[in-house]
């Protein structure tokens, strides 16, 4: 029996297309509609589903006023008018008969039942950096859209880790990132930090910024240690908002590295303000903040169903009987709920005295993280009453985070293992 030729010879042709305002018609309201209406909406079509069901996804869609339902099976006539028409019902007989009607008006066509008999083909699509990377077989003898869409995953990803990277050649205005690296393993920045490190010319980093990203970029890249710049006239946060000014007009794509989130007791409004007032574009790229996720990886919720219904975040930098400080501790020792104390260590005395003083019970569990998410990380247990000579005695040293609440000891104490404890 001889091999049957293949229903198209020839590799399909890539086109983007401006759906914009335009008429879209999308047979059937299943998972496939499911999946394809959302890059439809993004695209500003004009849409109409005709379909008698739709999943709650699609009907979410439909009361926010994102397309148009028809709640009826096909007829004769629905896609006159239409730029594009999505297949997609399980009623194969009037899949064949819109397939036909669409041949008919010249309307081009996507057969999610029936590939070939289709008129156009989605591709495996993905987006990142302002780029649409779409991925089709070219393989006439049949097509494999498993691999289409690994294809199209391996790009993407490689995209956004930047371990793929394709600098833009167009002038950039200046401007300058502020990013937050996350609690300290590497792989905690968000996609979107990672692609503008990739993407970058200087960067500015705090020490406690993922340090393992810096040795990833490029020779050409100039990293600058912010607590080796100098200050001359200025003070150290002044001096690094100049530097950041200074680059960024030099036409350079400026990163400026932190630990955490930078609006999390990371000076980043002050950054972001100064280069407001010298007229340089600023984009903030949220952070993990280590207030929560290094609890975490130590096995430590910061709530807990019938045990903490709140959770508060304090700065430790300054003790409680300075006159500096901004904290109400007193509200705080009244408080039920979990204490996250963050560049705390060396005041962890005065700050757990102040905390009984003002009515916490001494035996409150707390855990010390130090190191959190880093291969590095281990975690101390003690209580209030205890916590200032176990510090001592452990020697524990920033950074750590300290976290003071029943929600230590629910879990009880897990393994040392970071990379255990953040599975």
């Amino acid at each position: 029996m001889s091999e049957q030729p293949p229903a198209h010879p020839h590799p399909a042709y890539p086109v983007g297309l401006r759906l914009t305002g335009r008429r879209v018609v999308v047979l059937g309201g299943g998972q496939v509609a499911q999946r394809r209406l959302p890059w439809l909406i993004t695209a500003g079509a004009d849409i109409t589903l005709v379909s008698p069901s739709a999943t709650p996804s699609v009907e979410a869609m439909v009361t926010a006023g994102e397309l148009r339902w028809e709640r009826r099976r096909y007829e004769e006539g629905d896609l006159e008018g239409a730029w594009y028409v999505v297949v997609a019902s399980s009623d194969s007989e009037a899949n064949d008969r819109a397939s036909a009607e669409a041949e008919r008006l010249r309307v081009w066509c996507v057969r999610s039942d029936d590939a070939d008999a289709a008129t156009a083909l989605t591709p495996a699509t993905g987006r990142s950096a302002g780029v649409t990377v779409a991925v089709l077989s070219t393989d006439v003898h049949g097509r494999d859209p498993r691999r289409s869409a690994a294809v199209r995953d391996a790009v993407v990803e490689g995209l956004r880790d930047g371990t793929i990277t394709a600098r833009q050649h167009r002038t950039r205005a200046p401007g300058v990132a502020l990013v937050g690296g996350g609690p300290g393993d590497p792989d905690l920045i968000t996609v979107k930090g990672r692609r503008l490190l990739a993407e970058a010319d200087v960067v500015i980093a705090d020490r406690l910024g993922p340090r393992d990203l810096l040795d990833e970029l490029p020779p050409h890249v100039e990293v600058i240690d912010a607590a080796k710049i100098p200050y001359g006239r200025f003070m150290a946060q002044e001096a690094i908002n100049q530097a950041l000014i200074e680059h960024a007009k030099a036409g350079k794509a400026v990163v400026r590295l932190k630990g955490g989130d930078p609006f999390v007791f990371g000076r980043g409004m002050e950054e972001a303000e100064a280069l407001a007032a010298a007229g340089i574009p600023c984009t903030v790229v949220p952070g993990i903040s280590s207030s929560i996720s290094v609890p975490g990886a130590a096995g430590i919720p910061v709530t807990h169903r019938g045990v903490a219904h709140e959770f508060t975040v304090v700065s430790g930098h300054v003790a409680p009987d300075d006159e500096r400080s901004l904290v109400d501790w007193a509200a705080l020792a009244r408080l039920r709920g979990t204490l996250v104390i963050l560049m705390g260590v060396d005041k962890i005395g005065a700050i757990a005295r102040a905390l009984m003083d003002h009515g916490r019970d001494g035996t409150t569990p707390v855990a010390l993280v130090q190191e959190g998410t880093t291969a590095a990380q281990r975690r101390v247990d003690a209580t209030l009453a205890t916590v200032a000579e176990t510090v001592a005695a452990e020697d524990v040293r920033p950074p750590a985070v300290i976290v003071v609440g029943e929600v230590v000891a629910v879990a009880g104490r897990p393994a040392a293992d970071p990379a255990v404890n953040l599975q």
